[in-house]
């Protein structure tokens, strides 16, 4: 038998894929052969530390993208077909807004916020299709447990780690809208699904000693998540291991939506 999770049949973009989670992501599917395209903003953190020997890939490249621009979408996939011949993965890490508490969140901030969660993965999906529907291919979004269950802010007090209303709405959103396009692609061979986070903190931002360990407590597993836990639930969604897997949202949140 064939290596179920092996990638080197599999040319990706993967938007967002600086990010915290990201770059540990395109670092698994590098190392299952697969041939990478980051789309982001930030591409600087491709030259520090632990990732700057990418850049040297010849499996690797990257672009800069602002998914709010139709046309910079295009152009990263139109990369990954001048770089390696196709693209047949799509892989979307982006989530931003201007976000406030439900009182305090006004009605432009609100529509930005709504289109910087689930509207531009929307926006990468359609026009993914064009490059997509003559060889198939596979979608994986990226929901949370946010878009499944509400936050429970007794342990969120003062952290100013708190999860807005509108990044909720914008999940759900984005849970739905895999299912809607896992159905309409299906016919062309273009596998959608969607991975659901659960609390993977990412140090950079400070979070307190005391919120960290009370988030460690509202899982089953009783520990934070780290991006190597997200990565390999998107190498089976991209992979031929799911290859009869559609319109699905794993959650890997050590049990958090589950009590």
């Amino acid at each position: 038998m064939t290596d179920l999770f092996s990638l080197k049949s599999k040319a990706v973009v993967i938007f967002g894929g600086a990010g915290y989670i990201g770059r540990t992501l395109t670092k698994a599917i590098l190392q299952q052969g697969g041939r990478v395209i980051v789309a982001d903003q930030n591409g600087e953190i491709f030259r520090q530390g632990e990732y700057a020997g990418l850049e040297g890939e010849g499996n690797f490249g990257f672009v800069p993208c602002n998914v709010a621009k139709a046309g910079e979408i295009r152009a990263a996939y139109e990369a990954c077909v001048g770089r390696y011949g196709f693209v047949n993965v799509m892989i979307n890490l982006v989530a931003y807004g201007k976000f406030a508490d439900l009182a305090g969140q006004g009605d432009e901030d609100m529509a930005f916020s709504l289109d910087g969660v689930a509207g531009q993965v929307f926006r990468t999906i359609r026009e993914a299709i064009p490059y997509f529907k003559d060889r198939g291919g596979a979608i994986v979004t990226t929901a949370s447990m946010y878009g499944i269950v509400s936050p429970d802010y007794r342990i969120y007090g003062t952290s100013g780690q708190n999860n807005p209303p509108v990044y909720g709405m914008g999940k759900a959103a984005v849970i739905q809208l895999t299912r809607y396009a896992a159905a309409h692609l299906a016919p062309m061979g273009i596998r959608v699904n969607s991975v659901s986070p659960g609390p993977v903190p990412d140090p950079g931002k400070n979070p307190p000693r005391d919120f960290m360990e009370q988030l460690a407590g509202k899982t089953m597993l009783g520990r934070v998540g780290k991006p190597e836990d997200m990565a390999g639930a998107f190498i089976y969604l991209i992979s031929d291991a799911s290859a009869f897997t559609t319109g699905e949202c794993i959650c890997v949140d050590g049990g958090w939506t589950k009590w």
